[in-house]
């Protein structure tokens, strides 16, 4: 909105906004477009010296905040800020953006595998990086004004979701924090936990979609909105020809038709389920011109065989120049492969497709070639991607279109609907902000799809964000060794995870302070002048629950009936004897009464509840100390507990398996590991094997010292998960040898393809585990003693090669 189209009282607040926030004026005029309300009023909040938490839909342009961060700390003397993100590939892209706009010399980046210019003022990081150096206490972190927490909404992640919790309460009290959050409905709780660790912090919220979303559905051959469009109808309204031609497969009738369809019906019979493939659809897009799109399937082979069944169809998306630059594109960023690799990585293929305008994206995909897919799609150069929805997280590669082919997924165990929330993710993908005017979303139809329940889909746009917090052992030595014990329990209680609990106690504790108040009520209604009538009644309710125990009861002994039968007798007179019995007012009373008890049993119910809820995250605290305590990792000297030289070891090992580690180091099970054997063994220990993988046979494990390591390493955990669950404690999974021979091959120098084939994965999921083994061997290396640590660094670099070494940024 320009100046000339407001009126005079909104020209003036807005010249008043211009001289309170000169900072964010002269910020504004370096951009090519003007700010949203939104964004203008969270780069104020940073402005006035608060944090701040941005909570907006996909493509909403929440980044530009965080930019805003960066160029209020490139101003500052010294100051540093730190850009945090979940993932490898979005430090990666955020950290070219950064060296566009202020050069290399001003940028670094830090991610488990990657150390480029670490001391310079901007800073890109994957979260985890950053909560070890928290820990540490690295001399990286002066002069830190300011932290980034893009996609901070994956503290609700059940695996990695308590780092971004570590980060948030353990950062300095002066930097000020920028928390870039999907839409969710629970923003105003989290930022108030947010205000409660960190000061002051502000919480702007926007549910407006930057480009507006059109929704169609697929059925047979037509593109049919979802929502009623007529203007006569109220905001999302099912469009009510799709609910015709849902009900008549994905056809309008005519009235005679529709009698034909009712007789048809009423015989059993049902309308056929016609789909359009994919090469048609893909031509439709084209035709309507709605390219370039995302097509998301649930399945990387599905997207695999996806692009071969649009390729074997003949589909050709591109011009000549446009296949020329592709090829030059993937020549120049897949130089570093080597030749006998590409054949296995099934490279001509995936360039015959990327030349006709056509790709698939997924995680077991090479590093390389997804970055490829991601450059060539922004440049408009691939129009088709069949993608899994590891796409929508956080990498920028917006399209026109998306299209859902199934509305449910797998989710490891069974197959379930996706949620509103992941849904609200994909279709944020949809419609290129200053390209498109609009996006659009495409469901194709499948028989038993009901509209109204995609329209509420469609229509609900976020999702609670909730805590997965929990203490580790890490986190627990670091801790106590900076706070102590006591201390360690209280910054405890202040995590994500209790705020939440407790607000549920809070909610908890008002109902049965209403009962309680209702429950003083009732016994006041039931006072008997003759006596205590609680008491009459529970001898009334005894001689119930035992004369309805003794009818459901049919083949007792004769002695049992006999007893039953006295103690009936005896509750039958004590009953009678009592002062209440001849009350006038008895059964009155009684109703009373019967309502106190049902209300007092819902009563205890609750405050059972809140017991159990209260210090939940501090107890779990204890027990993980406990275990610590029990191994000699602490030690209690004078009543306060301490770390040993091995507690000292575990607070610079990171990793799900951080105790079973430790544990082994300090134990010599890997002395006589050569650097192919402690290879092998760290993959063991960070693979995450699939339900249907199994256990490896002895014969497909490497040989010499690593079998008889690996069965004391086993040991270990078997001895570690016991003492676990005797402090009830969830346990872990035991180490998992699957792909541990491939690994040991990999480390020996054998070839790309014997090492896929016999890992039986693709090469992406390879390059993935070992570079968590890598990330794993370079904490040995700086961990272990001796022998250990000089072969967990020759195992690195036996890793570090080929596929695994490359670095688009390096």
């Amino acid at each position: 909105m320009t100046d000339q189209t407001l009126s005079p009282a909104e020209r003036f607040a807005a010249s008043r906004d211009r001289a309170r926030q000169p900072l964010l004026e002269t910020f504004r005029e370096g951009l090519r477009f003007d700010l949203d309300p939104f964004q203008r009023e969270a780069c104020a909040s940073l402005e006035r010296g608060s944090s701040v938490l941005v909570a907006a839909p996909t493509g909403a342009g929440k980044t530009i905040v965080a930019e805003f961060a960066v160029f209020l700390a490139m101003r500052e003397a010294n100051a540093k800020v730190f850009y945090t993100t979940p993932m490898k590939a979005l430090s990666n892209q955020k950290f070219q953006e950064f060296v566009d706009a202020y050069g290399p010399e001003s940028v670094g980046l830090l991610t488990g595998d990657t150390n480029i210019n670490s001391r310079a003022r901007i800073v890109v990081m994957t979260t985890e990086v950053l909560r070890n150096m928290l820990y540490a206490d690295s001399d990286l972190l002066t002069d830190l004004a300011y932290v980034v927490m893009d996609e901070v909404h994956y503290l609700a992640d059940r695996f990695r979701g308590a780092v971004w919790e570590e980060v948030i309460i353990h950062l300095p009290s002066e930097v000020r924090m920028v928390s870039l959050s999907a839409t969710v409905s629970n923003a105003e709780e989290f930022g108030d936990w947010l205000q409660a660790v960190r000061g002051d912090t502000e919480v702007v919220v926007s549910e407006e979609r930057p480009v507006p979303l059109e929704q169609h559905i697929l059925m047979r051959s037509k593109l049919i909105d979802l929502f009623d469009s007529s203007g006569l109808a109220a905001t999302n309204r099912v469009n009510p020809e799709l609910v015709q031609m849902a009900r008549y497969g994905g056809r309008v009738l005519s009235s005679r038709q529709m009698r034909d369809v009712g007789r048809y019906h009423s015989k059993g019979g049902r309308p056929d389920g016609y789909r359009m493939n994919r090469a048609d659809l893909v031509g439709l897009l084209n035709d309507r011109n709605l390219l370039p799109a995302i097509f998301f399937i649930f399945s990387r082979n599905g997207c695999d065989a996806a692009v071969k069944q649009v390729l074997r169809a003949g589909v050709r998306l591109t011009e000549q120049h446009e296949r020329d630059e592709i090829r030059e594109i993937v020549e120049d960023r897949c130089r570093t492969l080597l030749d006998e690799d590409l054949a296995v990585l099934g490279y001509w293929e995936w360039l015959e497709g990327l030349e006709r305008g056509v790709a698939a994206h997924h995680a077991g995909m090479l590093p390389a070639f997804k970055e490829v897919v991601e450059e060539l799609f922004r440049r408009k150069l691939v129009k088709a991607v069949f993608a899994t929805e590891t796409l929508a997280l956080g990498i920028n590669m917006p399209a026109r279109t998306v299209v859902l082919e199934k509305l449910e997924k797998f989710n490891g165990e069974a197959r379930v609907p996706i949620t509103p929330g992941e849904y609200t993710q994909l279709t944020g993908r949809a419609g290129r902000r200053g390209i498109d005017v609009e996006g659009h979303s495409v469901i194709q139809w499948e028989d038993g799809l009901d509209p109204q329940s995609v329209a509420s889909l469609a229509s609900r746009r976020s999702y609670p964000l909730n805590s997965s917090f929990r203490p580790t052992y890490n986190m627990a030595v670091n801790l106590i060794d900076q706070f102590g014990r006591p201390r360690t329990r209280e910054i405890l209680e202040s995590s994500f995870a209790q705020f939440q609990a407790d607000h549920a106690v809070v909610d908890l504790a008002r109902k049965a302070l209403q009962q309680e108040q209702s429950l003083a009520g009732y016994e006041e209604a039931m006072t008997c002048h003759l006596g205590d009538f609680r008491e009459y009644f529970g001898i009334r309710r005894e001689l119930t629950d035992l004369e309805r125990r003794g009818s459901r009861i049919e083949s007792s002994s004769s002695s049992d009936r006999e007893k039953r039968q006295r103690q009936l007798a005896a509750l039958r007179k004590r009953m009678k004897d009592h002062p209440c019995h001849r009350c006038t007012e008895r059964e009155q009373h009684a109703r009373w009464a019967e309502r106190w008890w049902k209300l007092k049993r819902d009563t205890d119910k609750l405050r059972s509840q809140i017991q159990s809820r209260t210090g939940a995250v501090a107890k779990v605290f204890d027990r993980v100390s406990d275990v610590l305590l029990e191994l000699g990792y602490l030690q209690e000297e004078d009543g306060e507990v301490a770390l040993t030289v091995h507690g000292r070891t575990l607070k610079r090992i990171y990793g799900e398996r951080d105790l079973l580690v430790a544990e082994c180091l300090r134990r010599n099970v890997w002395k006589d590991l050569d650097a192919p054997g402690l290879a092998a063994m760290a993959c063991a220990l960070v693979f995450e094997p699939r339900r249907d993988d199994g256990l490896a046979s002895e014969r497909t494990l490497p040989r010499g010292a690593f079998r008889p390591a690996l069965e004391r390493t086993v040991e270990l955990w078997s001895k570690l998960d016991d003492l676990e669950q005797d402090n009830r404690l969830p346990g872990s999974e035991p180490p998992s040898t699957t792909i541990a021979l491939a690994m040991w091959m990999w480390s020996r120098g054998s070839g790309l393809d014997a090492v896929l084939s016999e890992a039986d994965m693709a090469a992406g999921d390879f390059v993935r585990w070992a570079k968590q083994t890598i990330d794993l061997l370079d904490q040995l290396s700086l961990v272990a003693q001796g022998n250990v640590g000089r072969v967990a660094r020759q195992a690195l670099e036996s890793i570090r090669r080929g596929i695994v070494a490359y670095s688009s940024v390096a």
